[in-house]
């Protein structure tokens, strides 16, 4: 009997290790502060720390057309609580569960290092017990470890652009201030990528080839969604055969303009209304004059002229990397030469939108 009890206890203890062995390559949730301030302790990857390798649960995605950020290389990843699901939304930013985390990934191909990947930061947007939080780690010279920085000083980054330019930038990586500013809405911190229309599309995951949304609603981490030839899909920029010139115009200046430009948003004084499905000409701009862009504005009278991408002031904005003059204002330091090319071929397509007189709000 003695045996059999001290078999027991050990086989108990065996248990116990076993258990707690696995608890410990769980990912850590965090819903308050103080959070960690070092990226690995929230166990989101395995492994060698620069590849990225999701743990358990940790789900990789994509975006249709995703926002402008000096040409990096984006790697965004999504967590959710065991027995949690985002709820669907067809038109906003899904309901996600607390304890919820998105990271993404900022990268580039290091010019001086023959090219090597180089990570740069990871920014976490964190469901806490009291709404959403942005915490910006940046990663350190030997890629092993990135450490929280709420206010971090530029990263010069050396990358060469697919054409053979080569650039150096001074990568400025947003404080959780400037974070908030752009996740902003009705003065509540939100999600702005994760819509319906955005992740509407394949991705090759670890066990083969998806649709996100109907992939997110097998694992558990969305409910009520429709089957993705009902959801709604943004086109990709870039890419002729996806969509018309004016959809793929819209939902570039949806994904890079109207997290500020809505109703909702920081710049909804502004009375330009960039988000997707806005069909009022007006609200986009075309033969608007601004409420108030100040020196943004130049001599330049309407935010956009049709047919005249040359006296536009969305252009000159677009086309411009000097402060106070650049839009966005945050999130690039560098001008989207291809992004502009496309918003300019739009508004030459625009002729004979303006009535006789000069509109206003």
């Amino acid at each position: 009997m003695q045996k059999i009890c001290v078999h027991s206890r050990s086989f108990a203890a065996i248990i116990l290790i076993s258990v707690l062995c696995a608890c410990s390559k769980q990912v850590h949730q965090h819903v308050q502060e103080p959070y960690p301030t070092k990226l690995s302790a929230w166990r989101l990857f395995t492994g060698t720390a620069a590849e990225l390798h999701p743990n358990q649960g940790v789900v990789p995605y994509d975006l249709n057309t995703p926002l402008f950020s000096d040409y990096a290389t984006k790697y965004r990843f999504v967590w959710m609580p065991e027995g949690t699901s985002a709820v669907y939304n067809a038109t906003d930013s899904f309901e996600f569960p607390i304890g919820t985390v998105f990271s993404k990934t900022f990268a580039y191909p290091d010019s001086q290092h023959g090219g090597k990947q180089r990570l740069i930061e990871t920014r976490l947007l964190v469901h806490g017990r009291n709404g959403w939080t942005a915490l910006p780690y940046v990663w350190n010279e030997s890629q092993t470890e990135a450490e929280l920085e709420v206010a971090a000083d530029p990263t010069v980054v050396h990358w060469t652009h697919p054409s053979g330019e080569a650039y150096t930038i001074d990568y400025v990586i947003p404080n959780q201030n400037q974070c908030k500013e752009c996740h902003e809405k009705s003065k509540a911190t939100i999600p702005i990528g994760p819509k319906a229309r955005n992740l509407n599309k394949d991705f090759n995951y670890a066990d083969g080839r998806a649709n996100q949304l109907a992939y997110w609603t097998r694992i558990g981490y969305l409910k009520g969604a429709p089957p993705p030839e009902q959801a709604p899909r943004a086109v990709v920029w870039d890419d002729p055969s996806s969509g018309t010139l004016e959809a793929r115009a819209k939902t570039y200046l949806d994904v890079n303009c109207a997290h500020c430009h809505n109703a909702a948003g920081t710049a909804n004084t502004s009375g330009l209304f960039l988000d997707a499905g806005q069909a009022d000409l007006m609200r986009l701009g075309v033969c608007k004059v601004p409420v108030s862009a100040g020196h943004g504005a130049g001599d330049l009278l309407f935010d956009i002229v049709d047919g005249k991408p040359e006296e536009s002031i969305l252009i000159r904005r677009m086309d411009s990397d000097v402060p106070k003059v650049m839009m966005p204002e945050l999130g690039r330091t560098i001008i989207h030469r291809e992004g502009v090319a496309l918003i300019r071929e739009w508004i030459r397509s625009l002729q004979g939108k303006c009535s006789a007189k000069p509109a206003n709000l």
